[in-house]
């Protein structure tokens, strides 16, 4: 019995003290074996790399596209603010004008000439005001129509023929708005709505298919009213042609 068990013993020693199995090398194999993996590895990381620089590709485009569009939205709500001063101020200048306008009794003719400048500034501003407090768009046109035959010389026919051609623009009158806003191009060069009015003869003529008339109001625009907003609007309207 101590025989066997001694035997076994040896048996056991023997098989503990053998080689242990060989263990794998990874860089092992053929060369075209390793090349073949090195160039799968390359591909992998060739292809994760592409994929990252087309989901950055992709980001760049958006936060383009963002700022294009808040551009686009400053630059709008610059033009309503800088359109929103302008009346402040021509409304300030009514109030001012008629505050100033005294009536003199003793002199007949400064007296008849006192009423004219009344019943001037009281018919503008009733136009204005039937735009800008009452909405009443179609009975201001014939209210301006006649400010303007009653006051060919106001000092308020610019705008008068101004505010005129907006809103026939507005209704789609394009050949009566054309000539309002010819005459304030014509008639009153130093008109601040002069600018404003070239414009609008630009987007008539596209409003009539004329991009070749339209194009050269509004680079009239660029040339004679530079840095204006009513530069920037004529640029914008160029770049949609």
């Amino acid at each position: 019995m101590k025989h066997a068990v001694l035997v076994a013993a040896m048996f056991v020693t023997a098989g503990a003290t053998a080689a242990p199995a060989p263990v794998q090398d990874i860089a092992g194999g053929s060369s075209d074996d390793r090349i073949s993996r090195l160039e799968r590895i390359i591909k992998a990381k060739q292809q994760t790399e592409f994929e990252a620089q087309q989901r950055l590709d992709a980001l760049q485009r958006e936060v383009l596209d963002l700022r294009g569009i808040t551009e686009q939205q400053d630059y709008q709500i610059s033009q309503m603010l800088q359109r929103q001063r302008q009346l402040y101020e021509e409304i300030a200048n009514l109030s001012a004008s008629a505050a100033s306008t005294t009536v003199t009794v003793a002199d007949s003719s400064a007296s008849s000439a006192t009423k004219s400048t009344l019943g001037e500034t009281a018919s503008y501003e009733q136009a204005v005001n039937l735009v800008l407090k009452e909405r009443k768009y179609d009975e201001a046109i014939p209210a301006f129509s006649e400010f303007i035959k009653q006051y060919p010389d106001s000092t308020y026919a610019a705008n008068a023929n101004y505010w005129l051609g907006q809103l026939l623009f507005n209704k789609g009158t394009f050949p009566e708005a054309k000539q309002a806003f010819d005459t304030v191009v014509t008639k009153y060069p130093n008109s601040n709505k002069r600018g404003d009015s070239l414009v609008k003869l630009g987007m008539i003529a596209e409003k009539e298919g004329d991009s070749t008339t339209a194009k050269t109001f509004y680079n009239r625009v660029l040339k004679e009213y530079a840095n204006s907003a009513s530069a920037r609007l004529a640029q914008q309207q160029l770049s949609a042609l």
